[in-house]
């Protein structure tokens, strides 16, 4: 990696970062109740055995086949309940996302992943909640870290009763590699898995963890980490500025750059996948 992971990336000079994932008090006042409301029932009802079961459903890949660009339609429809950044569709988000990373020359197979990294979010299509589906995810299994957001409803979490499942390493083992781990399930584990045979090792991991903030932000659960996974971390940490960072209220116009994510889609991508 270069010199400019350990510095500030332009696409966030000067940037509040003050005023964002600001949960007491969101920029969208409205929307704190409905934050407020996803992040209890995702932490009600995201258990190790829901996570596993989810994985054991979804991972078969049988619903659906669309072309990348269909999946990226339905998000067009999407505002995603956790978020209390954006009022936004999900497809905005996306393009914010990438065009700062085009901005700052971030080699292009990072563009595309800040362009579909989350695609996932089509599990709504498949008739899932949006608790089961955004938000922050975390290892279930394993004692929860007290730097995850709302973590106060995880006391209806029928886990927190399971002795077994409150231990620093619970069902893993030392260092196991987060590959081992069940994260909560959600849309970073499910595109993760379906995009995994066609993007760089380093863009998976930014696909997979970039919302596991209290890994990548905090520093929590590095007693379940290996060496693969320190070593990925900082690209998870270049990758996170320009997913967070570049949210704000003015609308992208799709169209006039389509035609250059349709060109980088197809340089990596298949024309269509089965979701």
């Amino acid at each position: 990696m270069n010199a400019q992971t350990n510095t500030e990336t332009r696409a966030v000079i000067g940037t509040d970062k003050a005023a964002y994932r600001n949960y007491a008090a969101p920029q969208i006042s409205e929307a704190q109740q409905r934050v407020r409301e996803f992040y209890r029932l995702n932490h009600t009802h995201q258990t190790h055995d829901f996570a596993r079961a989810k994985k054991a459903e979804f991972l078969s890949f049988s619903r659906q086949r669309m072309t990348p660009w269909d999946a990226l339609d339905y998000l067009n429809t999407l505002v995603d309940d956790s978020d209390p950044d954006t009022a936004l569709p999900q497809i905005d988000h996306l393009v914010q996302t990438a065009e700062a990373m085009r901005a700052d020359g971030q080699p292009d197979w990072m563009v595309l992943t800040g362009f579909v990294h989350d695609l996932g979010k089509v599990l709504c299509l498949f008739g899932e909640p949006q608790w089961a589906v955004v938000g922050d995810t975390f290892p279930t299994g394993c004692a929860y870290s007290p730097k995850i957001v709302y973590g106060e409803f995880f006391k209806h979490n029928a886990d927190a009763s399971n002795a077994e499942l409150q231990t620093k390493h619970g069902v893993y083992k030392a260092n196991c590699g987060l590959d081992q781990v069940h994260m909560s399930w959600g849309h970073d584990e499910y595109l993760y898995h379906l995009l995994r045979d066609h993007l760089p090792m380093e863009a998976l991991y930014m696909i997979r963890y970039h919302s596991f903030y209290s890994w990548h932000k905090e520093g929590d659960y590095d007693h379940l980490c290996d060496a693969q996974d320190r070593a990925m971390l900082p690209w998870v940490q270049r990758f996170n500025p320009y997913d967070l960072y570049s949210k704000n209220p003015n609308r992208p116009v799709l169209k006039d750059v389509k035609p250059y994510y349709e060109d980088l889609m197809a340089k990596y991508l298949p024309a269509q996948l089965q979701f």
